[in-house]
């Protein structure tokens, strides 16, 4: 099966098309300023990267220039659109109606709109390019693949929070966890990687970009996971704060004169590393060139980022009872050993060793620890698009 999968943000919307059978990716790419004046990218599989910019008023027009793009009679990588058999679409939030993955219907469209209000930036964008789609591709299956999916299966001690019940029970107000594509497809490739049994394994997954997460895995569920009801809770991030007392809220508004939205703008994009470095950059490589000329600000927030990710695997090693792996992933977890190392200097204590020399490869699943180590930490790429296709290709076939 050839399965296209869509990815809208509320502005943007990346796109791959993905062989199923020997999972290689035909085509791929990016539409941007959708809404703005539009831009296009489009790269074949061996091709050369082609960069168009074309009015983009709304997600329609941009999968249409998608599909104009795949059906090019120079460079597409379909001789036209019969050669999509499915469409993978990545839905952020779905609540608790949603524990798995869910074949598009008229129905399920209606949940997942009343999920809104969880992801309020996210999932209308998401519905957005599902009924693009509908209407370009008419009686092409689809299906609905959500971030927060992976983590349903998480105890009600590890989802609820410290407040009135009526707060859960009538506005559904709790930890949902994010980036779950990610952490299923990793934890599940940790385990073949290192010849694990899946369904009796304790696994640690550190998602770690400019949004970050940690989920704790045990027998290919998650139990845990850092991000909440939003994705801005957990770790210190690129611009997001993290975990923080809540009266600083209060506190911020009543000292600096800004209403709630002011003050949530504050913790989502100008706190986390950026805002720790006094607003040098969110960019790890930046910090770190930083902090190597002197920047004490830039080695305190990456001071900072490895003692919470630390703190928050020491945490899950207690809530599994132990771990057998920790892997790393996402656009720093997967190329940044610096960080790696100074995360997992913490771990001495439980025999943990990291090797030097292969905690510098990227770009491959890599067992970064030593022979030794009583815990093996690994690198391992992630993949969403190939998990959703994964997804897809299991509900239609």
């Amino acid at each position: 099966m050839k399965v296209l999968v869509i990815n809208c943000g509320s502005s943007s919307l990346k796109y791959q098309l993905i062989d199923s059978d020997s999972e290689q990716v035909l085509a791929k790419g990016l539409c941007e300023r959708i809404g703005i004046d539009g831009r296009l990218t489009y790269q074949k599989a061996g091709g050369e990267k082609e960069v168009t910019d074309e009015a983009m008023p709304t997600h329609k027009e941009a999968i249409q220039l998608v599909l104009s793009a795949l059906t090019n009679s120079k460079t597409g990588a379909l001789e036209d659109l019969s050669g999509i058999d499915a469409v993978g679409h990545r839905i952020v939030h779905g609540g608790e109606k949603f524990s798995s993955s869910a074949i598009v219907t008229d129905d399920m469209i209606k949940e997942v709109e009343e999920c809104s209000s969880l992801a309020p930036l996210h999932n209308p964008a998401n519905l957005i390019g599902i009924r693009a789609c509908q209407e370009l591709m008419p009686g092409v299956p689809m299906v609905g693949v959500f971030d927060t999916a992976f983590h349903q299966t998480m105890p009600k001690k590890a989802y609820l929070y410290g407040l009135p019940r009526d707060y859960y029970t009538k506005q559904g107000i709790r930890k949902y966890g994010f980036h779950g594509t990610s952490h299923s497809f990793v934890s599940k490739e940790t385990a073949k990687f290192l010849g694990l049994d899946l369904n009796h394994s304790k696994i640690i997954v550190a998602h770690l970009g400019n949004g970050a997460s940690i989920c704790a895995v045990k027998d290919g569920k998650s139990v845990d996971t850092s991000m909440g009801m939003t994705p801005l809770s957990g770790l210190v991030m690129g611009t997001r704060s993290g975990d923080i007392d809540p009266s600083i809220v209060q506190f911020i508004s009543r000292n600096e004169g800004l209403d709630v939205d002011g003050v949530m703008d504050v913790l989502n994009k100008k706190s986390g590393v950026f805002g720790l470095s006094d607003g040098l950059s969110s960019d790890f490589r930046d910090l770190e060139s930083a902090a190597g000329e002197g920047n004490e600000a830039a080695a305190e927030a990456l001071d900072v980022f490895a003692y919470r990710v630390a703190s928050i695997i020491g945490e899950y090693i207690a809530v599994l009872d132990g771990v057998d792996a920790i892997a790393f992933t996402a656009g720093i977890g997967e190329n940044d050993g610096l960080v790696r190392a100074n995360v997992m200097n913490y771990f001495h204590y439980m025999g943990i060793e990291i090797d030097p020399e292969k905690n510098q490869l990227r770009g491959e699943n890599v067992k970064i620890s030593t022979d030794d180590s009583k815990v093996a930490v690994c690198v391992i790429p992630t993949n969403e698009e190939l998990m959703i296709c994964r997804e897809t290709v299991a509900l239609v076939k």
